[in-house]
């Protein structure tokens, strides 16, 4: 378990809350428990099963079309007041259904699955059972994703670039640390950045979306900065402007479409390669070159048609090498 012993306390490594417990505790989470030991809770407690389309992850530039099954489990290290997914990630009871790893191997198999995805709450928390469901997946050719918030320790990175393929990782609000305070209860999102970093440094496939909610999470300048910031890190890195919806405690309008262009046409100014607006049906789903433009991958919803792009990631125009990762089979072809 990701965990050190301080006196008589367990200090738990999985987020940067770094929870101090002593013996009958549980952490923010709810499911990492000192009980003579750290424990998880919702090992084998896989919650809300489904299988969906990479793209829903989203996903843009690792097999485009690939199935994926995905699942959660109860807890979060969030208390995202808007959070899609309350009932499980809210939830502080063990709950789900049980599910050893060769469980969830067998059905990712059965439904012809290209990989898993750790997602719907926050999968750092499970890491463990994560971690032995991902390594059985390689053994079997399947692919594993994290759908996070970014808030992972170097501790928890180094574990899962053992198993991991592939990293979205979730921005609310801009990376604004006062919206990270106020709906999101957490201190400060700098840590997020150390993430990608690393993630990166280590060979994992990073994407990034940002979840702009009107009013209070869609200031420009802050999402200048996070773009910046980004930008430090690799110019390459996909990031999704994502519309908001109401939900759960957050009643504040759905995000427009003009608020979502403005921070796609702030990122494409600022250098940004590959821009994205999603949860809107529209061109800004689908993927240019960034040397000369062609169509690369036209995507309706969560559906990608392969065009201008060779098997090798690279443009069929101009040559210029994209590192989109396909699959034959897997994808597609218009």
């Amino acid at each position: 378990m990701l965990s050190r012993s301080e006196g008589d306390r367990l200090r738990c490594l999985a987020c940067y809350r770094y929870c101090l417990l002593g013996n009958g505790q549980s952490g923010f989470c709810g499911v990492r428990k000192n009980d003579n030991g750290l424990k998880l809770l919702v090992k084998n407690l896989p919650m809300g099963i489904n299988i969906d389309p990479i793209e829903k992850k989203p996903v843009l530039h690792m097999l485009p079309g690939a199935r994926i099954l995905s699942f959660g489990t109860a807890g979060c290290n969030f208390a995202c007041r808007y959070c899609q997914n309350y009932e499980m990630s809210q939830r502080r009871t063990p709950d789900g259904y049980y599910m050893e790893p060769e469980d969830i191997i067998s059905m990712a198999l059965k439904y012809k699955c290209d990989g898993i995805a750790y997602t719907y709450n926050e999968p750092s928390i499970f890491i463990e059972y994560a971690s032995e469901i991902g390594r059985l997946a390689h053994k079997y050719g399947l692919i594993n994703i994290f759908v996070t918030n970014g808030y992972e320790t170097p501790e928890a990175i180094d574990e899962a670039s053992k198993f991991l393929d592939a990293m979205t990782i979730d921005f609310k609000g801009n990376g604004n640390e006062s919206f990270y305070k106020k709906y999101i209860s957490i201190p400060r999102p700098d840590y997020i950045y150390k993430t990608i970093e690393l993630a990166f440094k280590k060979n994992i496939h990073v994407e990034v979306t940002d979840l702009i909610v009107p009013e209070i999470g869609d200031d420009l300048k802050s999402a200048e900065e996070m773009i910046k910031k980004i930008i430090e890190i690799s110019d390459e890195i996909p990031i999704s402007f994502l519309k908001y919806h109401p939900d759960y405690l957050l009643r504040i309008h759905e995000t427009d479409f003009d608020t979502l262009l403005k921070h796609y046409e702030l990122a494409r100014s600022l250098g940004i390669k590959y821009a994205y607006i999603g949860n809107v049906l529209s061109e800004y789903e689908n993927t240019y070159c960034p040397k000369c433009g062609n169509l690369l991958i036209k995507r309706e919803w969560f559906k990608s048609y392969i065009k201008g792009i060779d098997l090798n990631g690279r443009c069929k125009n101009c040559g210029y090498n994209t590192k989109i990762i396909l699959k034959k089979g897997s994808v597609i072809v218009w």
